[in-house]
C-alpha cells in the first residue's frame, strides 16, 4: 500500500518521491495545507475505493497513518 500511495503522491500531487517516507508528516514535512489534505482524501477515495471517516481525518498525521488507514479500509486498488 505504501508504494501505491507514494505513486499517487508523486503523480497527482507532485511530491518529491525522496520526501515520501513512512514517518513523514503531511503538514510539517511535506508542506500540505488544508486544501491539499482534502485533495489527498479525494484522490485516495477514488484510487483505493474507500471512504474516509471524518472523525478519523484528524488522526492522519503521517504517511504511515494514511497507509494504515488504507490497508484497513481500501477496496480494490486500480
Amino acid at each position: 500500500m505504501f508504494n501505491s500511495l507514494k505513486t499517487l503522491l508523486v503523480e497527482e500531487m507532485n511530491i518529491n518521491e525522496h520526501d515520501i517516507v513512512l514517518d513523514a508528516e503531511l503538514v510539517n514535512d511535506l508542506g500540505f495545507n488544508s486544501l491539499e489534505l482534502a485533495d489527498l482524501v479525494v484522490l485516495c477515495e477514488d484510487r483505493f475505493n474507500c471512504t474516509f471517516d471524518d472523525k478519523e481525518l484528524p488522526k492522519l498525521l503521517t504517511i504511515r497513518d494514511v497507509v494504515n488507514y488504507l490497508e484497513l479500509n481500501a477496496g480494490t486498488i486500480d
